[in-house]
């Protein structure tokens, strides 16, 4: 995915959001749910009802860059709606970009040594 670099702060939408929201739309859940400024810098994650499709939106110092992922198959991982807002690493977006369950990534047994 092209965009923002490590060190970024993230912010996760918790619950379900419409999907059919824009860039205006998912910026007003941004500062009005989130208590975010948009413009801020930071990423704002959204994620449709049936969880298959993710919405990313980041101001990157020109203007917003929306990314919209559908997965062919599975769900993105999602905290429930009561939680509200969740935060994320750089490294935990990039896990969830990629469909792995950032909250318990199995990270499999670790390299063999070599001699």
């Amino acid at each position: 995915m092209i965009g923002p670099g490590t060190g970024v702060r993230v912010y996760l939408a918790c619950g379900v959001t419409d999907m059919r929201k824009g860039i205006s739309g998912l910026s007003t859940i941004a500062q009005d749910v989130l208590r975010q400024k948009p413009a801020s810098g930071a990423v704002f994650v959204f994620r449709g009802r049936r969880g298959d499709r993710i919405k990313v939106l980041y101001w990157d110092g020109q203007g917003f860059c929306l990314y919209y992922k559908v997965l062919e198959r599975g769900r993105f991982p999602w905290p429930s709606a009561k939680d509200g807002a969740a935060r994320l690493t750089s490294a935990q977006l990039a896990m969830l970009w990629e469909g792995i369950d950032w909250r318990r990534p199995d990270w499999g047994a670790p390299p063999a040594r070599v001699g």
